[in-house]
């Protein structure tokens, strides 16, 4: 994990990730006077399921793991690489984190919180509009896959008795669309 990381560094990277993509170098450079850089050591946890959402975060270096607690266990869900972003869920709806996510080894961050981030809204920064209709657009990607993965799953060759669980929430999924 490198020591410096200079302005250019960062305008590049973001520039590079998909959920700044449709900002230009002036638009970004009004979002990166909110940011935060996070350093994290392995294992640590950058927030928990149940959390109030008070900022937002992209991987810029590292891996973290998203954790789901079960009631019976906490499993891994989902690792997450550079330009990854995370929390943006909690940001948009105002509810609790719905999972953990933790380094899996030394990471680097960058941090958004919601106060700047929505005062940047308030004072209708364009970027910043630009930027939630990417999070609008990216969450609405991973429920199109989770509604596939879940009829996938209901609708495949060894039908479990998960059909009656599974069948509502398909059905509710598919009603966003």
């Amino acid at each position: 994990m490198g020591n410096t990381i200079t302005l250019e560094d960062i305008i590049t990277f973001l520039l590079e990730t998909p959920m700044f993509g449709d900002l230009d170098a002036g638009e970004l450079s009004e979002i990166v006077h909110i940011m935060q850089i996070l350093r994290l050591r392995q294992g640590q946890t950058v927030f928990r399921e149940g959390d109030r959402g008070d900022s937002w975060y992209v991987l810029y270096e590292g891996t973290a793991e998203v954790l789901k607690d079960t009631g019976i266990e906490t499993r891994a869900i989902i690792e997450l690489g550079p330009r990854a972003c995370f929390g943006e869920m909690a940001i948009l709806d105002g509810n609790t984190r719905s999972a953990t996510v933790r380094a899996k080894e030394p990471c680097t961050a960058f941090r958004f919180h919601k106060d700047a981030f929505d005062a940047l809204l308030a004072s209708d920064n364009l970027a910043a509009y630009k930027l939630v209709y990417q999070m609008a657009r990216v969450l609405a990607a991973r429920q199109r896959e989770t509604t596939t993965r879940l009829a996938d799953l209901l609708h495949g060759p060894d039908e479990t008795p998960l059909r009656e669980t599974l069948e509502p929430i398909i059905d509710r999924s598919a009603v966003t669309e």
